[in-house]
Formats: C-alpha cells, structure tokens, sequence
C-alpha cells in the first residue's frame, strides 16, 4: 500500500524533532565534558602536577589534649605542657641511617633515646611516626625545618605532655603516664589507634591509669598529601579530636602538702576523711616520689634508687599495704561483745598480765597485769587480757562479722592502684586457705588484731569514720567529672545500738583525754576541737618464751625491719565528729609514741584548715610544736622556690 504525500510529511517531521532531541543531547553531554576537561586540566592542574610527582594523602592521627587533674579547691594537680619533638617516618626516609646521620649534624641526639626509638621503629608500622628526639628547644626545630629538603620523613612537631606541678605529694594517688608498651595494648581486646603512636602517653598507675579511658578523650585526624621525599606540601582536612574528661578530687592539696612533709622520711602513711561524706582529704604515703621522672621513661639509674630503698618510695602503702591492726581492732571485738549481750560496759575482767587458754599463755603488754578493767578501762590502758576474755565468750564469728560492717575486709571502690580487701578471718576462711579447723587461739590472736588479721590504713580510717558517726561511710576521692558533682558516700544506718558506740566513743575520749590513756601524751587541749582516738601496736615477730623469761627486747635496740608497726585512729571533734584520721608508721615502734604524734598534728591541721595556735598544744609541747611549724614552713617554702610549678 503506498503512503499518501500527507503520511510522508508527518513522518518527517517525527524524524526531525528526534534528531533535534538527540542532537542536543549529544552536545549537551559533549559540553559537560569539555568543561569537566577544563576544570580538570585547568583548575585542578597544579593538584594533579604534584599527584603525577609520586604526591600521596597521608591520614595522620591528631592525639587528643588529655584530660586535666584537679584537687578539691581547683588547684591542678596534672595538667599538660607544649613539647617539641622530632619525628621520622621510616617507609618516607628511606634510608634511616642516613637520614639520621644528617639531623645529628643539626641537632644533638640523646644515644639512650635514638636506641630506644630504633627499636620502636622495629615493632611499629613504616608508615607511623616514631619520636627522635623529645624535648627540644625551638633553636634545634627551626634548623629542621630549614633544612626539611635534606631531611625526608622528618618533621618537626609541636605536642603535649604530661607534667606534675606539685611532683612528689600527689604520686601515690594521681600516679604517673608513661609511653604505651606491649603490656598496655595486651589489655585492650581492640586497642585504640591512637594507642600504637610511638611514645604516646597512657596512665601507668593511681588516677591516671584507673580513669585511661575517661582522661585519654578522642583521637582527631588529618589528611595531607606529601611528596616522594615525604615532605608535607599541604594539609588537605582536619578533624579535631575530643579532650578527655576533667577530674577533680576530693583531696586538698594544702594539707597533703603538710601530712606528706610531717611524715618526713618515716615509711608510713596517712589517711584523713570527711565522716559525713566521706571524701577523703588527704590520702599520702612516704617515703614518695617524683612522678614526671616516669613520663618518658625513667632511667634505670634512678629506677634503681626507688626500687632498692628499704622503705618502698614505689609502694601507695595507703591501700596497697596490709599491717595487723593490733590494738585498734579492740573496738571491733567490744562492740561485738556488747551487740552479743555477753558483757556490759561496767563489768570487769581480772587481767593478772597473761590468759592460759588450752595450755598457753596469752601474754598483755603490761607483764604485771592491769588488774581489773571494765570497757572505758580496757581501752584507755589497751589491756590484752580483758579482750582474749572478751573473744572467748563472743566468738571468732561475730567478731568477723562486726569487722566487716566497719569496713575492714572490704575492696572499696577507690580509684588508687592494688587496693587490699585486707583479711577478716573466720572458720570457713582458715579452712578453705590453710585446709586446716580453727582453733580457739586463733580467736584470741584476733581479738587484738594479731595473728592472721590483716587491715589497710584507708580501711582504718573508715572503720574509725563508722564508729564516729554509726553510718556505712565509704571512702570517696574522686569529687566531680566535667564539674558534675559525683554522689558523696555518707552511707546508711550500720544497724549497730546507738548506745554500744557511744561507750566505745567514750573510751576512746579517755584514750587522749584521760592521764591514763595510752594516748594522754598526744593529746589535743582545745576544748572545740578534742579528739577520741585508740593506740595500735602490731608485732612483725614471735616473741619466744625465753626471751619473755629475760625480758623482751625493746623496739629501738632492735633491728629497724624487726620493730612493732606503730598505728594511732581517731576522730574530732568528739562532740561532732567531723573528720576521721588513720595513721601507720612501719617498725616504728609504740602506737603511742610514734603514730599519736603524728594524727594529733594532722587532725588540728585538718580542723584548722591550715597552721593551728599553739594554744591547742599542752603547755610542755609547745616549744617544740612551734620549732616543728617552723621548720615545715621554711621546708614548704623551700619546695615552691625549688619548683615554681608547684600548686
């Protein structure tokens, strides 16, 4: 059939208006690459000049600021200080040996330091950084940088550091950064990247090693695009990182200062807490040490001085160390007696200067015997006898548990390193530790803190916080993150008689206050401010029969690791408690004339909140108490001229 003229023309004008349609699109699409030609060739030229020049994008970790370490009142305990460091990337040198013969000949490298960055670049990736040299000043990093050509996949870089403004006082509890080692990343199941740059900074022990996590913060990250020598010609993006988390504790750095200078070169430690809160103000052990000495390494030589010091500088005795109470665990067994039923505060006990239980003699520390003691008479004069008795018609099984309600025994949630849960023993305990039965020795042994009882000085103060106020006070250090408050840890009721705590409360009152008291000597006279307390001595030897037949040798003719533990608690005011105080000193000898001392110039300075009138003091003391002040003060001052960072 032939197409009419019509048909035709309507057939071409179909095909027409399709070309047209394809032909735009055609030199539409054609324009499109044109100008993605010229965009290309034209404005990105100089980009794909130096990508053609073997250019390359490096990601690079940013570390983040780590977080600050604040005391109660503000005053910084660790902060962060710029460091400038020289880096090198080994797959961007090329020929390390080389390189680092050049930048020796602008900079003077440390021989310990390149070694141990040698082997870093061993074990780590080609393309991380590994620091050279740490520490430099800027004269050293502008000759770098002059000189960046000569020096491929070196690079001058300015960081932070950890410092220790107060060094030696803040040791045991904030502790220490250090470089991330093979044991560090063990830890972590998927560690952080930010975690393999060579000498990056994780906390080793105390607050910074407990609170890693929360003080790291997040890792940034940046691209840059290097050339062949590995020179960076330009930052391509940043992302920063996020800072770490600010903390402040409940310690207050004044009267840390003063309790760490107090003990002076004694091994002991000192613990002061807040009863109604429970935070603690004071938390120090000595001999101490210098923190920053660890943050890039300490060396072996002055490792070797803290590691060989007989009185353990290293050591955060506070928690980690675990004495016998000795005669401070005498509350314990007399509240347990009293909530038992099987004594009253006036009754008495013969004590004849020794027990014979099943065929041995128990031996008090007065070998003529106190004579007959009631409750306030036993603590006040600390007479063994009466509690052996006291143990015997009560029980190793009460005693235990009234231990355990005031604290000892207990692993307390403190952020410090190797916290001790310390030793309550009982029947089930020896049994399941020594596979052998409890025998009644044993619950004599403990009725005065000896034998396998076992209690830290933090674990002391609580237990002397709990008595003062009959609530389960629990230690606190750390006060806020981020300036959010943390919840305090004033406890609830312990469900101990009111009235049983208020005769251990009064015999300890007699301890300092009564002329009798084992304590009468350290005694505070202030009458806003008097202290109840309680002496402890614990025995680190046997004391055989013959040497008790010659009589026992006295502390100081003896060798200074063979001496009695000294240990003093108390609580002030009286009247209204307000702090706890727990006070060890290592073969020190008496409780009463090593520990007192010591815990009643620490609670004054505590209650005073700083230097406290001499008025307080007895008469006879106060010459030598104003000579001690005196002396601290100029000690005080000696440090800051010494350390100007110091808070």
């Amino acid at each position: 059939m032939r197409r009419t003229p019509k048909d035709t023309a309507a057939s071409f004008r179909k095909i027409s208006r399709r070309g047209m349609i394809l032909g735009g699109l055609q030199v539409g699409f054609a324009g499109l690459l044109a100008l993605r030609m010229r965009h290309l060739q034209v404005d990105q030229a100089d980009e794909f000049r130096l990508l053609a020049e073997e250019n390359r994008i490096n990601l690079r970790l940013l570390p983040p600021s780590r977080g600050q370490i604040f005391d109660r009142n503000g005053r910084v305990i660790a902060a962060n200080e710029p460091s400038y460091r020289i880096t090198l990337v080994q797959e961007d040198a090329g020929d390390v040996d080389a390189v680092i013969a050049r930048l020796s000949m602008l900079v003077e490298l440390d021989e310990d330091e390149l070694n141990r960055a040698l082997t870093e670049m061993k074990r780590s990736a080609p393309f991380l950084p590994v620091t050279i040299a740490d520490r430099v000043g800027w004269d050293a990093i502008s000759r770098v940088a002059v000189n960046a050509p000569a020096l491929p996949g070196v690079t001058p870089e300015v960081g932070l550091s950890r410092i220790y403004p107060n060094a030696d006082i803040y040791a045991h509890i904030a502790g220490y950064v250090g470089p991330v080692s093979e044991r560090d990343l063990n830890r972590y199941e998927d560690p952080d990247p930010v975690l393999r740059i060579p000498r990056f900074q994780i906390g080793k022990v105390g607050v910074e090693a407990k609170y890693e996590d929360m003080l790291r913060g997040r890792a940034g990250a940046k691209r840059v695009e290097v050339n062949a020598v590995g020179r960076v010609m330009r930052e391509l993006d940043r992302r920063e990182g996020e800072a770490g988390s600010d903390l402040q504790l409940t310690i207050d750095t004044d009267l840390q200062d003063y309790v760490q200078a107090r003990l002076g070169e004694e091994s002991a430690s000192v613990v002061v807490m807040d009863v109604e809160t429970g935070d603690v103000l004071a938390c120090a052990s000595a001999p101490t040490y210098d923190p920053n000495k660890f943050v890039r390494g300490i060396s072996v030589a002055d490792y070797a001085v803290y590691r060989d010091n007989e009185k353990r500088p290293l050591a955060s005795k506070t928690v980690q160390d675990a004495y016998p109470p000795g005669s401070t665990f005498k509350m314990i067994t007399a509240l347990a007696a009293l909530e038992a039923g099987v004594i009253t505060p006036s009754e008495t006990v013969y004590c004849p200067g020794h027990l014979e239980v099943g065929g041995r003699k128990f031996h008090c520390w007065k070998r003529a015997g106190h004579g007959h003691m009631n409750l306030e008479q036993s603590l006040r004069e600390s007479c063994d006898v009466y509690y052996y008795d006291l143990a015997l018609k009560v029980g190793i099984e009460k005693i235990a548990d009234m231990a355990r309600r005031l604290g000892l025994g207990e692993t307390f949630d403190f952020p410090m390193s190797a916290v001790t849960s310390g030793l309550v023993p009982d029947k089930a305990w020896k049994l399941r530790e020594r596979d052998s039965e409890w025998v009644i020795g044993d619950t004599v042994n403990a009725s005065i803190g000896q034998g396998f009882v076992l209690s830290s000085p933090l674990q002391q103060a609580v237990m002397t916080a709990r008595i003062a106020t009959g609530r389960a006070v629990e230690p606190r250090l750390i006060k806020s993150v981020d300036s959010v408050e943390l919840p305090s840890k004033g406890g609830a009721s312990l469900g101990i008689n009111e009235n049983d705590l208020k005769q251990v409360r009064k015999a300890m009152y007699a301890v300092s206050n009564n002329r009798r008291g084992t304590a009468y000597k350290s005694r505070i006279i202030d009458d806003t401010v008097r202290m109840a307390g309680k002496t402890g001595t614990s025995q680190v030897r046997n004391i055989t029969a013959a040497e008790r037949a010659r009589g026992v040798t006295r502390n100081e003719d003896l060798p200074w690791e063979r001496r009695d533990h000294a240990l003093f608690v108390d609580f002030a005011p009286y009247d209204k408690p307000k702090i706890a105080v727990a006070v060890v000193v290592e073969h020190g000898g008496g409780g009463s004339t090593a520990a007192a001392p010591i815990a009643r110039d620490v609670t004054l300075q505590a209650l005073f909140k700083g230097t406290p009138p001499l008025e307080a003091y007895p008469q006879g003391d106060r010459s030598r108490i104003k000579a001690q002040q005196e002396r601290l003060e100029r000690e005080r001052r000696a440090r800051q001229e010494s350390n100007p960072g110091r808070a």
